[in-house]
């Protein structure tokens, strides 16, 4: 669970720290005093997306540290190359920087955001405002379903089937074409095929033919140099060369190298010297002999780089590209040739694919109804809790339309439905349903989706919006209840809900030194009344508004000792 939260230089908050205990906790204050931001430093902690809006002016940078305890052994540190830590303790710290840049750090050791994203969906789930919205969405109804109904494994097999069939009935489509469009494709691949034929290609040919040309453009500057640095090497029959010479001065050294170590060592050197000077004059005729240039060698090779240079136009911008592009065409139409023959074939493969697809797709469809039976049960159950027993709630299933009678989803269109009233037909959700009924809706499907996964924190920011009276007090059970299992934080306007937690954070916002700044205060008890106060009473607390906060708070307290 979530322990510590530390935030700092994020929007209003200077520096914040909150100490977070198990069970059911709660934050208030007024309208824009900052209880989204403790909720969005959480949201950047498990790798929610970030802005550099969210630093506060004038500051550098925004940091946000959290500290979890109990965590269970995740595979999550073993993927990633982190050490899980001693007694289930994890730290995680983020930090976001003036150029939009993450720091991100898991026990000590640098992560990126998506690893970072893949560890905060097993540590905490956070639900939103927008998530009513996304109730009213019958495209989300669907993955509502497979993720009560752990439905992944059969939606992944049925996935599987349903690309091999697409992507077998995409290459018979490109393969089917009216007798027209065939002679004119085959003229055209004939065509390309003759005339880089034609080109008889060979790989690097343009890049010798280029360094060739260089020679060529530059060849009386090249044999006057070659021919000088030949004659000062070589020499000539009244001149002796850098080579003769150095083996005469060697020869005329050697003959008395015995009588001084230095005349042995200078005779050595000139033995290398002479050596190194034979080796340059033969290099130098070796180049003599390359740089013969035959006439009229330089106009063919302009001209076959010409013909090159307007190949690349049409088929690549290197050889090699343009005898990909060849092998490419040959296939084509070699593929066109016998494309009744491949149609047939691939047709067969389809029909098989087909065959399976459907298999796969009836046994998610099968298992998406049993859990749809189920789901309306356990829907109907919480909501009695949430003051809504004469609601019926009921997941209808519809097959899906087109040719194939599937997509990338299954065979399957899932649409919610309810009545909230007694005698009235079931309707879509997104019809009928108020904003109360929506979130006491959605508090119930988040409660049950919960209960498939393991993760120990549940973070409700607003949620109760349009709950109000009775309702909003069944709504407070439940989430004491839920707290019973797990850590649960909540965001909350409503004194009903505040009066039912274990914890009571306040959020408030001031000024100092001209500046906006907002902090979080843990109540005691006695504070805990005066904030309920102000929550039913607004600025006009009277101690009849007083009373009635502490009998609120009283009833919390027995309703939770009760449950126990």
């Amino acid at each position: 669970m979530l322990s510590f939260l530390h935030i700092e230089q994020i929007a209003v908050i200077e520096s914040a720290d909150i100490q977070f205990d198990a069970g059911f906790n709660v934050l208030t204050g007024e309208t824009g005093a900052g209880k989204s931001i403790v909720i969005d430093a959480i949201g950047a902690i498990i790798g929610g997306r970030t802005s550099r809006d969210l630093i506060r002016t004038g500051a550098k940078s925004a940091q946000v540290e959290a500290q979890f305890i109990d965590v269970p052994s995740l595979d999550w540190f073993q993927d990633n190359g982190v050490e899980q830590g001693e007694d289930g303790v994890l730290l995680i710290r983020r930090e976001i920087q003036a150029d939009g840049k993450n720091i991100c750090r898991v026990n000590g050791r640098l992560v990126n955001v998506g690893q970072l994203r893949a560890l905060g969906r097993q540590l905490v789930n956070i639900h939103g405002q927008h998530d009513g919205q996304q109730l009213l969405d019958e495209s989300c109804h669907l993955d509502y379903l497979d993720s009560f109904g752990e439905t992944g494994p059969l939606r992944e097999k049925f996935q599987a089937a349903y690309q091999k069939l697409s992507d077998l009935k995409r290459q018979i489509s490109a393969l089917q074409m009216d007798d027209a469009e065939k002679s004119r494709r085959i003229d055209s691949l004939q065509f390309q095929i003759e005339e880089l034929e034609r080109a008889k290609l060979e790989p690097g040919e343009e890049e010798s033919l280029t360094q060739r040309r260089t020679l060529l453009r530059n060849g009386e500057k090249l044999i006057r140099a070659v021919e000088e640095a030949h004659f000062a090497l070589s020499g000539d029959e009244d001149r002796a060369g850098a080579a003769a010479l150095a083996a005469d001065a060697q020869g005329a050294l050697s003959a008395v190298a015995g009588m001084s170590d230095a005349i042995s060592t200078v005779s050595d050197r000139l033995a290398e010297l002479s050596a190194l000077a034979d080796d340059a004059a033969e290099a130098v005729r070796d180049l003599r002999e390359q740089f013969d240039f035959e006439p009229g060698e330089l106009d063919e090779i302009e001209s076959r780089l010409d013909v090159l240079y307007r190949l690349k136009k049409k088929y690549g911008s290197t050889v090699e590209e343009m005898l990909d592009y060849l092998d490419k065409c040959r296939g084509e139409l070699d593929e066109i040739a016998y494309s009744s023959d491949t149609i047939a074939k691939l047709e067969k493969q389809c029909a098989a694919a087909l065959e399976e697809a459907r298999a796969q797709g009836e046994r998610l469809s099968a298992a998406r109804r049993q859990a749809g039976e189920a789901l309306q049960k356990r829907i109907q159950s919480e909501l009695k809790q949430l003051d809504m027993p004469k609601v019926r709630f009921q997941a209808e299933f519809k097959p899906k339309g087109g040719e194939l009678a599937m997509d990338e989803t299954g065979m399957d269109e899932v649409q919610f439905l309810m009545s909230a009233n007694v005698g009235e037909d079931l309707k879509p959700i997104q019809r009928i349903a108020s904003g109360g009924e929506l979130a006491r809706i959605m508090l119930a499907l988040k409660n049950v989706l919960a209960e498939n996964d393991q993760v120990s924190t549940l973070i409700f920011d607003e949620v109760d919006t349009g709950v109000s009276g009775r309702a909003a007090q069944k709504v407070a059970e439940k989430m004491a209840d839920v707290a019973h299992g797990r850590q649960v934080l909540c965001v909350t306007h409503l004194p009903q809900i505040a009066a039912m937690a274990d914890i009571h954070f306040s959020v408030v916002k001031g000024e100092r030194k001209g500046r906006t700044f907002t902090d979080v205060e843990r109540l005691s008890r006695q504070r805990r009344v005066e904030e309920l106060a102000r929550l039913t009473g607004g600025e006009h607390i009277t101690p009849a508004i007083l009373a009635g906060a502490d009998e609120l708070l009283s009833g919390g307290e027995r309703y939770r000792h009760s449950s126990l």
